[in-house]
């Protein structure tokens, strides 16, 4: 199963960058001759063994998806039928019956049918003239920029303290535990013990639980680029905005980057009170709610 893993990375990685909406994807996107018949020569796997094989391909498959896009949302459902689309895949391929270019050429229709359904706004974003794409810009931040952009200061953080998108490595959460403070993140994709593998959309906040709340550009980035697109999500991040204010305890505190003025003004100013901070050599500005009540 490693390595067949290894060979799942190299074809991702042999596919890096590439635009699944090209006139011509399916000839410029291709199968690895070495992946095509390591599966072909499969026996004997059992039906267990079968759905870790398609549970890693599509957890790769959707991480290398949101590299390329940040605003890439993938809901259980959407994985549900990748997951279909890989099984379909590996099946035919084991029965020998379907040649490898042909295989190859359904199988990225499907894939790009799938991200059409999926994501709608990606058939306008890229184009088809052009074979590769420019990856939207998500960086994970060190701690101390983060800090910065936010303006945190740690004795003031009301415990416990949740990262919302704290990135795959977890900085923050790491530095704010290190510090002493009982913090947690949660992330589409982790590899930190202290940070849950969870969708910010889907995550259950709780009421009342949090002292602090942190979100360097990520829910509210999301959220205002939900908010601009025609086709964009704003019913469903404006009702989790509010989930995450009502889950602060009082005096709690949520910090995020960038701001959001156009939800921002209408919150109970009995409720609550904003603090603005300027970000060095950006436009936009850092935001700071404190639950009142």
């Amino acid at each position: 199963m490693n390595k067949l893993e290894n060979q799942i990375d190299l074809q991702i990685e042999s596919n890096r960058n590439k635009n699944l909406f090209h006139k011509d994807a399916t000839k410029t996107m291709h199968f690895a001759q070495t992946l095509f018949d390591e599966i072909r020569n499969l026996k004997g796997l059992t039906e267990n063994e079968v759905n870790v094989l398609i549970e890693y391909t599509c957890e790769k498959v959707v991480e290398e998806f949101c590299r390329v896009n940040q605003y890439y949302s993938f809901g259980e459902d959407d994985k549900k039928r990748l997951k279909d689309i890989y099984r379909d895949l590996y099946f035919d391929i084991i029965q020998k019956k379907i040649p490898m270019n042909l295989l190859s050429e359904r199988h990225y229709q499907n894939l790009k049918s799938w991200v059409e359904e999926s994501n709608p706004f990606s058939k306008k974003m890229y184009q088809e003239e052009d074979v590769t794409v420019n990856p939207v810009v998500c960086c994970e931040y060190s701690a101390d920029i983060q800090k910065h952009i936010l303006h945190l200061q740690l004795e003031e953080l009301p415990e416990p303290i949740l990262d919302v998108g704290s990135g795959k490595h977890g900085n923050l959460v790491k530095s704010l535990r290190a510090a002493g403070l009982i913090a947690y993140g949660i992330d589409r994709f982790s590899d930190c013990s202290w940070v849950e593998k969870a969708d910010w959309l889907t995550y259950d906040y709780g009421m009342e639980k949090w002292g602090t709340i942190i979100s360097n550009l990520g829910f509210s980035n999301h959220f205002l680029h939900h908010h601009l697109r025609e086709d964009g999500n704003f019913i469903g991040y404006a009702k989790k905005y509010m989930e995450i204010l009502n889950s602060l305890k009082l005096h709690g505190r949520m910090y995020y980057a960038p701001e959001l003025p156009f939800i921002e003004q209408y919150l109970d100013k009995n409720s609550y009170s904003i603090t603005k901070h300027a970000i060095e050599n950006i436009s936009l500005k850092a935001t700071m709610i404190k639950r009142l009540k």
